[in-house]
């Protein structure tokens, strides 16, 4: 303890009767700045859920947009592979055709040859 300084019991209760003035102020109201009009959280908290729910369908729009896409893109890939089968179907017929045909021309030659030689 500093001895230097001489504090009688006077100065001792008035620092304390100070100390408990000052505790007992923190605990006092301070003076605020009231807001011009009160803050409507109701309707503040109503206008984020309207912006989440248009971003929700915003965002179920765009899902439905895209998977109408995919099945679009689906249904022209089935076409194109049907037309593509029908497209070897008629090639693989034509082929047996012509060399149906050709097989004819041989023989009807080979008969009309064998019949000029004779």
């Amino acid at each position: 303890m500093n001895h230097a300084k001489k504090i009688d019991y006077n100065e001792r209760l008035t620092a304390a009767a100070e100390a408990r003035k000052a505790l007992l102020e923190k605990f006092k109201p301070k003076p605020m700045v009231t807001a011009p009009e009160p803050i409507d959280r109701e309707a503040r908290l109503e206008a984020q859920r309207a912006a989440i729910r248009e971003q929700r369908a915003a965002e179920k729009e765009a899902a439905r947009i895209a998977r109408l896409a995919a099945e679009e893109e689906a249904r022209q890939a089935a076409l194109a592979a049907e037309l593509a089968a029908l497209e070897a179907k008629r090639a693989e017929r034509k082929d047996r055709k012509s060399l149906m045909k050709m097989d004819a021309q041989q023989r009807r030659a080979a008969r009309l040859a064998a019949y000029s030689k004779a």
